[in-house]
């Protein structure tokens, strides 16, 4: 049975995301700049974890590893705010958006026609509660841990825009964006 891209994005809102598109990956911009944002730690993970920059490696290793995939299951998940000041609604948006990444990428890792995957999702990876970084050891679950679309130096913007889905969704609401590769 070949893979029918549709059933994936159907897939993905079943699960919950509000915006899903396949991307291609030979068309995904990448921009060094994203990575200095991870360099100038503006979300307070560089050097904290596994998956986040310095430790996650390169930009030119992460750049060929994701150009080794043809496409990718792009999907945003948009959650309300109660103003746009509310930080805490912000932060609980973030846990929500990983749960339903992770049940997508549960999905996609039980399609046998899907040979090979790179989840990157959005932010820091949080499956362990603290990172086996901070105190010197291997990462303890390296078949779940999940870098970064941003830490890899994807252009998330121009990769919503470029796919059809928004990269704003109104006042009052926050985004975020996931991207699995696959090869099939």
């Amino acid at each position: 049975m070949d893979l029918d891209f549709s059933d994936l994005i159907k897939d993905a809102i079943a699960l919950n995301a509000t915006h899903a598109s396949i991307a291609e990956v030979a068309e995904i911009k990448f921009n060094e700049d994203f990575r200095k944002l991870c360099e100038q730690n503006s979300c307070g993970s560089y050097n904290k974890n596994w998956m986040c920059p310095p430790a996650v490696g390169s930009i030119n290793d992460l750049k060929e590893k994701a150009l080794g995939f043809k496409q990718g299951l792009l999907f945003q998940t948009v959650h309300p705010l109660s103003s746009s000041l509310d930080w805490k609604g912000m932060l609980e948006g973030g846990v929500n958006h990983t749960k339903i990444f992770r049940k997508i990428l549960q999905s996609m890792e039980n399609n046998k026609n899907l040979t090979e995957i790179l989840p990157l999702n959005a932010g820091p990876c949080t499956y362990c509660a603290k990172c086996a970084y901070l105190i010197g050891e291997k990462c303890q679950f390296p078949d779940k841990a999940v870098s970064s679309v941003e830490a890899n130096g994807i252009d998330v913007m121009a990769l919503v825009k470029a796919s059809g889905i928004p990269y704003n969704n109104g006042a009052n609401t926050v985004s975020y964006v996931a991207l699995i590769l696959f090869n099939s």
